[in-house]
Parts: structure tokens; sequence; C-alpha cells
């Protein structure tokens, strides 16, 4: 069964709307935006959570490395409840391990620039009777999943993951189709993230506080408005402006606009 591409479809109305709520969002509003996405995903698709990442390749990874060099760099839970919460926080720790598992491989494995798949027809029969389905599934109220990878570039992707509880059907190949139809047109959404972080094109990863002085600088707000809104003494918002502009590479306001304007797309 395939997807409708009648645009008077109710489905796919459904995601168009969806892409154009996206786009409304403002720059200094990129975690909303990003929640909104999440949550619209969990709703579109009767699912129990899901969990949104950004995976970096190493400049220099070890010959015999399973991940082939990738690890992850950030992680999102739509409901981050204390159980999901250590259940990620375990994989995200194994993952910079030597003790990773056979889905963790296969998800990093291949260099199509965009797959979608459903958990059931990835993994053999035999990895749903082991202890990392359990654990990190069946323990923490899990029983499907769907997985998206994006590539942004050589050495930075996108990983987006559907779950599913028992009580739930499992996911087809039809729902693994809709999800790829909403993702596949959301490159510029996920650089746009990655760039409120630094990533991509900063010299170095930005601060939670950096972070937080970029995204008012790029609503336009002055340094003393910038101040007053974080909390912050006129002299940590100076240090942190120069900050983000010597990762960036520029030196003043209009060329850092510039550059985030012209790396979008």
């Amino acid at each position: 069964m395939h997807l409708s591409t009648d645009p008077t479809d109710p489905q796919n109305q459904e995601v168009y709307a969806l892409w154009d709520q996206l786009a409304e969002f403002p720059v200094a509003d990129g975690d909303a935006a990003l929640t909104h996405l999440l949550s619209a995903l969990r709703t579109m698709l009767s699912a129990r959570n899901v969990l949104w990442g950004v995976v970096v390749r190493l400049p220099s990874p070890k010959r015999a490395d399973p991940l082939l060099g990738w690890r992850p760099r950030l992680v999102r839970v739509l409901d981050p409840i204390p159980a999901v919460a250590a259940s990620v926080q375990k994989q995200y720790d194994t993952l910079w391990s030597d003790d990773v598992d056979m889905s963790q491989i296969l998800s990093m494995s291949g260099d199509e620039p965009f797959r979608v798949r459903l958990l059931f027809e990835a993994l053999p029969p035999e990895w749903f009777e082991g202890k990392h389905y359990r654990r990190h599934y069946l323990d923490v109220g899990f029983a499907d999943s769907i997985s998206v990878r994006i590539a942004l570039n050589d050495d930075v992707r996108i990983r987006l993951f559907v779950f599913r509880d028992a009580q739930a059907p499992r996911f087809t190949p039809q729902d693994g189709q809709r999800l790829g139809f909403v993702m596949r047109a959301l490159r510029w959404f996920h650089r746009e993230q990655l760039l409120s972080h630094g990533l991509l094109i900063a010299k170095a990863p930005l601060t939670p506080a950096e972070r937080r002085v970029l995204l008012a600088l790029l609503d336009g707000d002055t340094e003393s408005r910038i101040a007053q809104k974080l909390d912050q003494s006129p002299n940590t918002t100076h240090f942190h402006v120069k900050s983000i502009y010597a990762k960036f590479g520029v030196r003043n306001r209009p060329s850092l606009s510039a550059l985030w304007l012209g790396k979008l797309r």
C-alpha cells in the first residue's frame, strides 16, 4: 500500500499544515518548534513517545570502531519521564564505550542520505529476546519503533525514533512511508536546529549560555536588553557575544545574521 498523492487527501493536508506551522516559528523559538514537531508526529502516528537526536562523525575514529566513528551529540525526548531519561542516558553512554548493541551498529551503518526503518523489519527475531530490547524497550513501556536518518552533510546526521507501546499495533510500512513523507521536506528545519546550537558552521559548539545569547541576538535584541532578559551583567553578555562571533568567524551582528540566513537551506 502506498500513500495517496492527492493534495486534497486529509492526511496530506495535515502534513502540509505541519510544514507551514514549523516555518512560522521565529528563529529564537527553535526549541518550541522542535517540541511542536515531535508532538505532532506522536499524534499523527498514534505513538507513545518520540526521540530526536544528532550524531556526528569523529575526525579520527579507531580502525575497528563498530560505529564507524559516529557518536551522539544532542538528544531530545518529547516526554522524558524518569525511566525513559535513564534509558536514553544509558544508551548515550554506551555509544561512547566498546559495549554496543547490534541495533546501534545497524543504525549507524550505510551511507544513504535518507533512510526509514521499521524495527521489526530491520532486526532478527532473536534480538527481541535479548537484554537490549528488554532494557530499552519493554522496561520503559515501548514495544516497537520507526527510525529515520537524515544526513545533513558527510559528518552530521539527524536520528529520529517514534515509539509505540505493547497495547498498540505494530508500525506498518505505510506508517514508515508517512513518517518519511513528513521528514524528507524538513532538512532545512534540522539545519536550523543545529545552527542554533553552533553546529555545522561554528568552529566549536556553543555553550548553553552562548546559545541563549545567540538566539536573542538573532531575534534583534540589544546587548543591554539581552543582559536584562537573561539576568546577566552587561560584561557577561558582552563576553558571550564576543565568544559567539569568534566561534562563527564573524566580527559583528550583521555578519552573523548574513551567515545564518545564508546557511539555512
